[in-house]
C-alpha cells in the first residue's frame, strides 16, 4: 500500500529542477491517450518541475496560513460578484460587450482554449488511489463532479466535445504553442500524484476559485447564441460555500496535519497554486484574436488541397485560383483581387456576397468545403468595413431565448430540464450514454457490471474502475459507467 494511505511522506522538498524543457504540445500529445510509460512519464515529470520553476517567479495572493483561507475565499467572492454587477450596470447603460466583438470571437475563443477544457479535472485524476481514505475525500468529491458522477450531461469533457463540434469548432489541434501549457500541466499532475500531492493541492486551489472572466464568457457567449452551459455549471460547482473552492480549503486543511514539514509542504502548494498562471489565459486568447489574419490562417490549411482542384476558367485579378493558392502569401493580395472584383462586398452582410453564394446558397460550388467555424470567420470578416474594427454582432435572441421558445412550440427537449436521473441505471438504459447506441457498447457495458460484481473484494473493483476513470477515457460510454459504479462503491 502506498505511504500516503496512511501518511504524507516526509521528504517534501522542492522538486529537482532539470535543463532541457520538454515542448508542452509534446506533452500534452503524449500523455493524452492515457496512463504514460517509461519516457513520456519521466518527460512529464521534467516538463512539470520546469514550469514549477518558472512558476515560483510569479507573485501569489494565496495566503500562507490555511486558517485565513476561507476568509481568503469569502472576500475574494464579494469582490469578484461586485465587478460583475458594475459590468452588467455597464452593459445595462449600453457598454458593448467586454470580450467578444463578434460570434466569430467567441468561436476562436472556444477553439483555442480546448486543449485545456477537453482534459478538465484531470488534475485529481491520480488522488483515485486514495478512495479509502476520508482525508482524500474532498478531492475525490471533485473529481467525480468533474465527471459529471458519470451523467453524460453533466461531464464536463462530453459538454465541451458537444460544444465545439455543435460550431464545428473541433479542429483544435494546431492552434500555438501556449494553448497547450494548461493542458500539459494537468496531465503530468494527474498521472505524477505520489511525487506532486503538494503542487496538486494548491494547482486545486487556484483552478477552482471562482473567476470574474467566467462568468462575463458565460453572459456574452448567451448574448451570440452560444449554449453557456458549461461555463455556467462551473459558476455552480466551484462556490465558495459547499463547491470546489470550498473543497479546496478543506483538503489542504485535512492533509497538512499529516505531513512532516508543514512550512515546505505550504510552499510547495503556493508553488502548484502559481502554475495556474502560466500559458495562454482567458484574457490573453480574447487578445490575440485577429478577424483577417484568422481568415488567411483557414485559407491557407486549405490551400494544400485547393491549389489543386480549381479548374482554369476560375480567374481573378487575370490569375487562376490555383496559381494564387499555390502560395499561402499571396492569400492576403487574392481577398484584396476578389473584393476589387466585386465577389466580395466588405462592410455588408455576407449574402450579398457572390463569393458567399458559393458557400452558402441553393446551388453552392463549394458546399461542405467551409466548417461551420470557418464560415462564421468569412461572414463576420465580410461584413466588417476595411480599416474598422470589427463591427459588434447584430442583437439576436440569446441562446436561452431560444431554447424557451422552442420548448413553448414543443419542438426541442433539453436533457438538462428532464428529471434528474438516478446515478445507477441498469445497462439497457445507457443507449444514450456517450455515443453508446449500438449492441457492442452496450455489451461492454453489461460486460464491466459482470465483471465488477463478480470481483471478490473491493479493493480489485476500484482498480479497475480507475483504470477506467483515466482523462482520456471518462468521457466514453464505459468511463461515464465506471464513474458511476465508482461513486456507488465509494459512498
Amino acid at each position: 500500500m502506498s505511504p500516503l494511505a496512511h501518511t504524507l511522506p516526509d521528504n517534501i522538498a522542492s522538486p529537482r529542477h532539470h535543463s532541457a524543457t520538454p515542448v508542452a504540445s509534446a506533452v500534452y500529445r503524449a500523455l493524452s491517450p492515457g496512463v504514460p510509460v517509461g519516457n513520456d512519464r519521466a518527460t512529464a515529470r521534467t516538463f512539470l518541475e520546469q514550469q514549477l520553476q518558472q512558476a515560483r517567479l510569479l507573485s501569489s495572493d494565496l495566503p500562507d496560513d490555511t486558517a485565513d483561507m476561507e476568509t481568503w475565499i469569502t472576500e475574494r467572492s464579494e469582490a469578484i460578484g461586485a465587478e460583475y454587477n458594475a459590468y452588467l450596470k455597464q452593459r445595462r447603460d449600453g457598454a458593448p460587450r467586454r470580450y467578444f466583438t463578434t460570434k466569430a470571437h467567441a468561436l476562436f475563443f472556444l477553439k483555442h482554449v480546448a486543449p485545456t477544457k477537453l482534459v478538465d479535472g484531470a488534475w485529481l485524476y491520480g488522488v483515485l488511489e486514495r478512495w479509502d481514505d476520508p482525508d482524500f475525500r474532498p478531492l475525490i468529491q471533485t473529481y467525480l463532479e468533474e465527471l459529471g458522477d458519470g451523467v453524460p450531461d453533466k461531464n464536463h469533457v462530453v459538454l465541451y466535445k458537444k460544444l465545439l463540434a455543435s460550431h464545428g469548432c473541433d479542429q483544435w489541434q494546431d492552434v500555438e504553442e501556449a494553448h497547450f501549457v494548461q493542458g500539459a500541466i494537468q496531465l503530468a499532475l494527474a498521472y505524477d500524484a505520489e511525487h506532486f500531492l503538494p503542487e496538486i493541492i494548491g494547482y486545486n486551489l487556484g483552478y477552482e476559485q471562482l473567476p470574474l472572466h467566467l462568468l462575463i464568457t458565460a453572459y456574452e457567449l448567451n448574448e451570440l447564441g452560444i449554449d453557456p452551459y458549461y461555463f455556467t455549471l462551473h459558476i455552480t460547482v466551484d462556490n465558495g460555500g459547499t463547491g470546489h473552492a470550498f473543497k479546496a480549503v478543506q483538503a489542504l486543511q485535512q492533509l497538512l496535519p499529516r505531513c512532516g514539514d508543514a512550512a515546505a509542504f505550504v510552499r510547495r502548494v503556493q508553488d502548484g497554486y502559481r502554475l495556474n498562471d502560466l500559458g495562454a489565459s482567458t484574457n490573453s486568447v480574447i487578445a490575440e484574436f485577429d478577424l483577417e489574419a484568422e481568415l488567411v490562417h483557414i485559407l491557407a490549411a486549405k490551400s494544400v488541397v485547393g491549389k489543386n482542384m480549381h479548374s482554369d476558367y476560375c480567374r481573378v485579378g487575370g490569375r487562376g485560383i490555383n496559381d494564387w493558392l499555390s502560395d499561402p502569401r499571396q492569400i492576403p493580395a487574392m481577398l484584396g483581387e476578389l473584393e476589387k472584383a466585386g465577389w466580395i462586398q466588405r462592410g455588408q452582410p455576407a449574402d450579398n456576397s457572390r463569393f458567399w453564394r458559393l458557400i452558402q446558397s441553393e446551388r453552392a460550388e463549394m458546399f461542405g468545403v467551409f466548417s461551420a467555424y470557418e464560415q462564421q470567420i468569412l461572414a463576420d470578416w465580410i461584413a466588417t468595413v476595411p480599416g474598422e474594427a470589427a463591427a459588434p454582432a447584430a442583437r439576436t435572441p440569446s441562446f436561452r431565448a431560444r431554447q424557451r421558445a422552442l420548448d413553448t412550440l414543443g419542438l426541442h427537449h433539453s436533457p438538462r430540464s428532464g428529471a434528474a436521473r438516478g446515478i445507477i441505471r441498469h445497462h439497457a438504459a445507457h443507449a444514450a450514454d456517450g455515443g453508446a447506441n449500438d449492441e457492442g457498447a452496450i455489451g461492454d457495458l453489461r460486460q464491466l457490471e459482470l465483471q465488477v460484481a463478480a470481483m471478490g473484494n473491493k479493493q480489485a473493483a476500484m482498480r479497475l474502475l480507475q483504470s477506467l476513470m483515466t482523462p482520456a477515457r471518462h468521457h466514453s460510454a464505459v468511463g461515464l459507467m465506471a464513474t458511476r459504479l465508482f461513486r456507488q462503491l465509494i459512498d
